[in-house]
């Protein structure tokens, strides 16, 4: 049987054991992560944020939960002008507040994120999706163009199995045990390229990144909380926006997908036939977000 195991193969490349090749692997490393700078926002709290690209248009890039900007950075590979990738409260470097955090708080960040840097567009990932739902919400017509992918929360709380999953991930960040958190975190890629060298590079960089920034306790509450009360406050909505969900995500049901492309007045829906998407669709849903924003 081929599976992940922990730690990594001392040469830094993929090992599979049992019957097939055993000979050693160059394990392709992961890229350096760029520099960043925290900005302090008008609402107190200071943010990390990663200022990519030039001249116009200015696209803010929002972050899923227990994530960060490595997560969003492949969504804006093809997207021109500025991209401004951040991280959420409680999040890599940025600041966490005390007390309880709800939507509002993170739509607070995006919007502070957004206006220092004048970004006319958004991309939201699943946490940063609900953000993104509402700001406009409370803003309808902040952006110019909007992309949803993968939402995963509106107007009903997530489910159990998420709120399983971020405490398992917190308990085995707040214990310092990499083994535990390789464990949890190599969940997120498909089992099928967890032992090849992307997946390792892309388990290493996770977990360099989480055992030195740490994630805040305060994010726990988060699966407790939804987007918006009422999907009709997002019918005022302006700006033409692409909702983009897949088939067979329990942490990302397409149904949320679906109610969201409908309360939104002029949304495309394009649903993927599997979960996993940077791994398996990864060419297709750049060239999708970067056509709809660079039109």
């Amino acid at each position: 049987m081929r599976d992940f195991r922990w730690p990594p193969p001392p040469d830094g490349g993929p090992r599979t054991y049992g019957p097939g090749p055993t000979a050693p692997r160059t394990g392709r490393p992961a890229l350096p992560e760029p520099m960043t700078e925290l900005v302090t926002t008008p609402h107190g709290v200071r943010l990390e944020r990663l200022v990519t690209g030039a001249g116009e248009p200015v696209t803010v890039f929002a972050h899923g939960l227990a994530t960060g900007i490595a997560a969003t950075r492949p969504l804006g590979s093809a997207v021109a002008g500025t991209k401004v990738f951040f991280q959420f409260r409680g999040h890599g470097r940025s600041d966490a507040p005390a007390g309880q955090w709800t939507y509002t708080d993170l739509a607070r960040d995006l919007r502070a994120v957004a206006d220092l840097a004048g970004a006319t567009r958004a991309v939201g990932a699943s946490l940063g999706a609900g953000a993104m739902c509402r700001l406009l919400a409370e803003s309808p017509e902040r952006f110019e163009r909007a992309v949803f992918y993968l939402p995963a929360v509106l107007d009903q709380q997530r489910s159990p199995a998420v709120r399983e999953r971020l405490a398992e991930l917190l308990d085995a960040v707040e214990s310092g045990d990499i083994a535990a958190v390789a464990g949890v975190v190599s969940a997120e890629a498909p089992p099928a390229v967890r032992n090849t060298p992307a997946g390792w590079a892309y388990l290493r960089q996770r977990i360099d990144q989480l055992m030195r920034d740490g994630l805040a306790a305060g994010l726990a509450d988060l699966p407790d909380q939804v987007a918006v009360t009422d999907t009709a406050d997002l019918a005022a909505v302006t700006a033409p926006a692409l909702v983009i969900g897949c088939q067979g995500d329990d942490q990302h049901p397409v149904a949320v997908a679906e109610a969201l492309a409908a309360a939104l007045p002029h949304a495309t829906l394009h649903v993927y036939d599997k979960p996993a998407v940077l791994w398996t669709n990864r060419s297709d849903l750049r060239d999708r977000i970067s056509g709809f924003l660079n039109e």
